[in-house]
């Protein structure tokens, strides 16, 4: 389903993102944390793609058993580096081919063995420009779908860590948008206060797609070290840090926690009309599960729809 009817359609929409597993038993592994998540029938899913298109094709493949196998929307990011134009239009072209609909547009990560990769020796500097490619595949004659793909991009709530000037920052993001971007995914983030701040400021820039809000359940103090690392400027607060230091690094103490903090924080953003609420499951199905039931809720058709 295009992703402009998904948002007319539903007041709130729930998503999960997943990344391609490189095994076939961490496939299997993954489908049965997919087939657990089906039940609460998300609004769409998204499939991470890999530093330089290091996973293209595992990613291409768990889309298509996704949209082949499950009654899922699968949404594949798609990134600049490394990808000339015409490898972007061949893959635009596998995924219109097989029913795909939407797209999440990124300027990506630099390859793992090419860390100091130069973003200006890509076709696609930056990701206005890749939604601006997708737009004109869009519409051009020979795509077979009648609205073309519909397109997410990234949003930062605690500041792009390329972009310290947080007023250039919004006009990048407005750039994205007048460029066709249909809606804005966000990184994650941990106080509420900087998703809403973020939101108001998207206003304020006359941003006026739907933002949804990108929540990480904290399953382990390692994983959380690791998001540090990987998201640089990801602040965790005092409040959070409190509650993990009681843990004593109890494994299970640690994930309950990590479930009540994420529970409270969707809670208070259905409170603030939240358009979505987009939950970084790292293919895995537990967390997200006791969030849903922690809420009331057994999946996303509960909440009503923005137009009964």
């Amino acid at each position: 389903m295009h992703i402009s009817d998904i948002f007319a359609r539903q007041g709130t929409t729930f998503s999960f993102e997943f990344f391609p597993p490189k095994s076939a038993d961490a496939s299997e592994k993954l489908f049965k944390s997919i087939k657990a998540l089906e039940a609460c029938q998300p609004s769409f899913v998204s499939i991470t793609y890999g530093a330089g298109g290091s996973t293209r094709q595992l990613t291409h493949d768990l889309v298509v058993r996704i949209k082949n196998t499950t009654s899922l929307t699968p949404i594949p990011h798609l990134t600049c580096v490394c990808h000339s134009r015409a490898e972007i239009s061949e893959i635009l072209t596998r995924y219109a081919n097989v029913g795909v609909e939407n797209i999440l547009a990124l300027r990506g990560d630099p390859p793992s063995n090419h860390p100091e990769h130069d973003h200006s020796e890509d076709t696609f500097q930056f990701a206005g420009e890749l939604v601006r490619a997708i737009k004109d595949f869009n519409n051009a004659e020979k795509h077979p779908q009648a609205k073309g793909f519909g397109i997410g991009v990234a949003g930062f709530p605690e500041g792009h860590p390329a972009t310290p000037n947080r007023i250039k920052e919004l006009d990048h993001l407005k750039s994205k948008v007048d460029q066709g971007a249909d809606y804005i995914c966000t990184q994650m983030f941990f106080d509420n206060h900087d998703f809403l701040d973020f939101r108001e400021r998207c206003e304020l820039a006359g941003i006026t797609v739907p933002v949804i809000a990108g929540i990480m359940p904290i399953n382990s103090i390692s994983g959380m070290q690791r998001m540090a690392e990987l998201a640089a400027g990801t602040r965790f607060p005092a409040r959070l840090l409190k509650s993990l230091e009681r843990c004593h690094n109890d494994t299970d103490a640690v994930r309950k926690i990590g479930i009540q903090y994420a529970t409270d924080q969707c809670a208070d953003l259905l409170d603030n009309d939240v358009k979505g609420i987009h939950f970084y499951t790292l293919n895995q199905s537990d967390a997200t599960r006791k969030i849903f039931a922690n809420l009331g809720l057994q999946n996303s058709g509960n909440l009503p729809a923005e137009n009964p």
